[in-house]
C-alpha cells in the first residue's frame, strides 16, 4: 500500500511536491483551486510543467484530485445541477492538465426530492459529462459517504446503482460491461460511520464480500484512510488520527495489510497539523507488512 495525504496548494503547485516529500508521501491528493469557491484560478502552463516533472522525479503515484465541495450532481435544482456538471467537466480537464490519474467526488445530496430521483440525476449528469470528455483518461471515483441528511452514497447499493446506470460512449451498460471507467474511493471513516463494521476482523471480511458482490473489487481504486472521531454508525463525518479514534489501531493494521486491499494507494485526510501528519505517516508505515 502506498500512503499519502491531501496536500495544500497554498502558494501554488510549485510547493506541493516538497510538502509531500517532507511528510513522507508516496502518493498525494490535491484540490486544483479553492475548495469553497466556484471560481477556478487558471493553471499556468510553466508551473504545471514543473509540477509534473517534480512529481515524476519524486515517484509520487498516483496523483488524485478531489472535486471541490460546491457541485451537487443529485440536486433537483436544474440551474445548480447544470452549473455542477460544467464544474465537474472543467475539473476533469484541469485534472488531465495536471497529469492526475483519478478525480474523486461525492455523489451529491438529493435535497427536496427522494433518493431514487437523486440517483437518476447523478447517473444522467455523469453520462452527460463522460460523453463530452473524449480523450480525457482521468478516472472518476465515487466516494462513499456517511449518509447524513440527504447525502447519497452511504450504501454500496446506492453506489452500485449509479455505476450500473452510467453508460459508456460506446453504449455499453452495467457494472461488468462498462468500459470507460467510473470507480470507487472507499473512505474508511465514512464506511464505519455509515454502519459498515470494518473495525472488526469479521466485519471487514463481510464488508469486502458485500462490496465485491454489489460493485466488484476491481472497481475499488483508492482508499481514504481515516480513523473516526465519532462512534460506529453515527452518520457524523469527523475524521481522526490513525489508530487513535473509534476504529482503533488493530483495525488499521488489518486494513493496510489485507490481501484484497494492500495493493491500493491510500490517502489520509486526518487533521492537518504538521506534527500530527508526520505521526500518522510513521504509524501507517510501521503497520505496513506487520502481518
Amino acid at each position: 500500500m502506498r500512503f499519502g495525504f491531501h496536500i495544500s496548494i497554498e502558494g501554488g503547485f510549485e510547493n506541493v511536491v516538497e510538502r509531500a516529500k517532507y511528510l513522507g508521501c508516496e502518493t498525494l491528493q490535491v484540490f486544483t483551486a479553492s475548495n469553497k469557491q466556484w471560481r477556478r484560478t487558471p493553471l499556468e502552463q510553466d508551473k504545471v510543467k514543473r509540477f509534473r516533472a517534480q512529481r515524476i522525479k519524486a515517484s509520487l503515484e498516483p496523483l488524485v484530485v478531489h472535486l471541490f465541495y460546491l457541485p451537487n450532481l443529485a440536486t433537483p435544482d436544474t440551474k445548480m445541477r447544470r452549473r455542477s456538471c460544467r464544474a465537474l467537466w472543467a475539473e476533469l480537464e484541469r485534472s488531465q492538465t495536471l497529469g492526475a490519474e483519478f478525480l474523486v467526488l461525492h455523489p451529491g445530496a438529493f435535497k427536496k426530492s427522494d433518493a431514487n430521483q437523486g440517483i437518476e440525476r447523478v447517473i444522467g449528469s455523469l453520462n452527460q459529462i463522460i460523453s463530452s470528455t473524449n480523450g480525457n483518461d482521468v478516472k472518476i471515483l465515487l466516494e462513499n459517504t456517511t449518509g447524513g441528511g440527504t447525502r447519497l452514497g452511504s450504501s454500496f447499493e446506492e453506489l452500485a446503482r449509479i455505476i450500473a446506470g452510467v453508460t459508456s460512449v460506446t453504449g455499453v451498460t452495467g457494472i461488468e460491461g462498462y468500459v470507460t471507467g467510473v470507480g470507487v474511493c472507499l473512505d474508511t471513516a465514512h464506511a464505519f460511520q455509515a454502519g459498515y463494521p470494518i473495525h472488526t476482523k469479521e466485519g471487514l471480511e463481510e464488508t469486502l464480500d458485500e462490496f465485491d458482490r454489489l460493485i466488484g473489487l476491481s472497481r475499488l481504486c483508492l482508499l481514504h484512510l481515516n480513523d473516526s472521531k465519532t462512534p460506529f454508525a453515527s452518520r457524523n463525518d469527523r475524521h481522526w488520527h490513525i489508530g487513535e479514534g473509534e476504529m482503533g489501531m488493530e483495525a488499521f493494521e488489518r486494513i493496510i495489510n489485507h490481501p484484497r486491499l494492500k495493493h491500493l494507494p491510500a490517502i489520509m485526510e486526518t487533521p492537518t497539523a504538521e506534527e500530527d501528519n508526520l505521526k500518522n505517516m510513521a504509524t501507517v508505515k510501521r503497520l505496513r507488512g506487520k502481518n
